[in-house]
């Protein structure tokens, strides 16, 4: 009887210890901002985002998208911009603040699927679900998300990195 008591508080033991570590190791830096700045779109220094195709900018906001740890940045899409069907390896939130962006869900870019999204709405997209977006006006998006942050395009042919 004693050894089963053992045996189960020591299986207890392991377990406990393990949940602790795998919680430990899912764990990331908080955000953290290391000065106050105020952000207005027609000041921002804008930047080539080499993720994207074509002549898409980003701005970052807070945070490091090549490190573990939550991230913000302004995208910038030039009118009639396109990114083709991609997967993301973590969560995003998206939210529109200038212009017009179509979202669309699936492998393949269809511009007869998408949902039409205006300056103050958001959408949500899980990590590794396949997305898309259009635009017919130049469009501004805050990006908030997880870093690392990086792209997989379904098509590796519409990888600009290539």
């Amino acid at each position: 009887m004693r050894r089963v008591l053992a045996v189960g508080i020591a299986g207890l033991f392991f377990t406990v210890a393990s949940i602790h570590a795998f919680a430990q190791s899912d764990q990331i830096d908080r955000l953290t901002i290391a000065k106050m700045e105020n952000f207005e779109l027609n000041g921002i220094a804008w930047k080539h985002e080499s993720l994207l195709p074509g002549s898409a900018e980003s701005a970052l906001i807070a945070g490091d998208p090549s490190k573990p740890g939550v991230f913000m940045a302004y995208l910038k899409f030039p009118a009639n911009y396109e990114i083709p069907a991609h997967t993301h390896p973590f969560a995003e939130v998206i939210t529109v603040l200038k212009g017009t962006v179509w979202n669309g869900m699936g492998e393949k870019l269809d511009r007869q699927k998408g949902d039409k999204l205006g300056a103050g709405a958001s959408f949500t997209l899980p990590g590794g679900h396949a997305h898309y977006l259009w635009n017919e006006e130049e469009t501004v998006v805050l990006l908030t998300a997880t870093g690392p942050w990086n792209i997989q395009y379904i098509n590796p042919a519409d990888d600009p990195r290539k």
